[in-house]
């Protein structure tokens, strides 16, 4: 199928992505590894959650960890550009048949909280609690030295059906791969914050968040950070990298929380600001797509991933096989 034209002009205006929430079976043991081993920073905590942020932002949190006895994805968040959107998105997602509330979240503002199609759980906001900028306080980087989320990448059980509905809520391709066989899209990376995504989909058993993922300085706080990993016992929750994706063309490295939610580190992909920027077709069987010194990922890559909430999966229709690393 081919990818749709970019909606403009959408029901209701998203910025950006804005935060995930993790449920975790041990608080003690994910804390320790979001705040002590990639650096992000305790905006608060308490014995059932614990809320952090990334150097650069000002908002409340972009995580919150939560203790539970089965290690979910409570919701991905989104903020958007005024209260009136937060109106428009109810009518929207009213029309479309699916579930709406507003709901009571700490440090923040209004929520409108509703799934996609398929079940995934979504929360939509305008305000969050604002801190003070932290991002010239040196002595608190550790870590990786994050300095903001970026995106997020769900598998799902047809990215085609995926991508039409987020392209009417506004998020425009940026990169995808085609199944040259079937002609339908095997991935696809879609944006509205200007770089090369905020969401992304992946063919596989969905819907299931695939990763979340943190953009840091450069490649060598990767490589720091893989020092720090290696030595203070997490060498097993390293899973593929360091590399360069052909796609995004970003310096990347994939970890694993001790839950095994997955988390992207990130760096150096480009902007797509103009709303008239052509997609960048891939074939799956470039091997440059994966990265682009040729490495494939390991089957954990494609294969694992973490459960949402109250959502149903099912395999994809679609045996298109990438290329996995023996």
């Amino acid at each position: 199928m081919p990818v749709p034209a970019p909606t403009l002009y959408p029901p209701f205006n998203i910025l950006r992505l804005s935060h995930v929430e993790y449920e975790v079976t041990n608080l003690a043991a994910s804390r320790a590894f979001y705040a002590d081993v990639l650096g992000l920073q305790v905006t608060f905590e308490d014995d059932s959650a614990v809320y952090l942020r990334a150097m650069e932002e000002r908002g409340h949190h972009c995580v919150i960890l939560r203790q539970a006895k089965t290690a979910d994805v409570a919701c991905l968040g989104f903020k958007l550009f005024d209260l009136p959107d937060l109106e428009k998105a109810e009518a929207f997602f009213t029309a479309k048949g699916l579930p709406v509330e507003w709901i009571e979240r700490p440090f923040m503002g209004p929520v409108l909280r509703t799934r996609d199609p398929w079940g995934v759980p979504l929360e939509f906001y305008v305000k969050m609690d604002r801190l003070p900028p932290i991002h010239q306080e040196y002595r608190l980087y550790k870590g990786v030295k994050p300095l903001r989320i970026d995106h997020f990448n769900l598998f799902s059980a047809d990215v085609d059906a995926a991508i039409a509905f987020y392209s009417e809520l506004g998020f425009r391709v940026t990169e995808y791969t085609e199944d040259e066989d079937s002609g339908r899209v095997w991935a696809a990376w879609m944006h509205r914050k200007g770089g090369v995504h905020d969401i992304a989909f992946t063919n596989g058993t969905g819907p299931r968040l695939h990763h979340s993922a943190f953009w840091v300085p450069t490649p060598l706080n990767i490589i720091d950070l893989l020092d720090l990993m290696a030595t203070t016992g997490y060498v097993a929750n390293i899973e593929r990298g360091p590399g360069r994706h052909g796609i995004s063309n970003a310096f990347f490295l994939y970890v694993r929380d001790p839950d095994g939610h997955r988390i992207e580190i990130y760096c150096s992909d480009y902007q797509t600001v103009d709303p008239d920027l052509e997609p960048i077709k891939w074939s799956l069987a470039d091997p440059q797509r994966q990265t682009l010194w040729g490495a494939p990922a390991p089957r954990s890559w494609f294969e694992e991933g973490s459960s949402f909430k109250g959502a149903e999966t099912r395999d994809s229709d679609l045996a298109a096989q990438p290329i996995i690393a023996p």
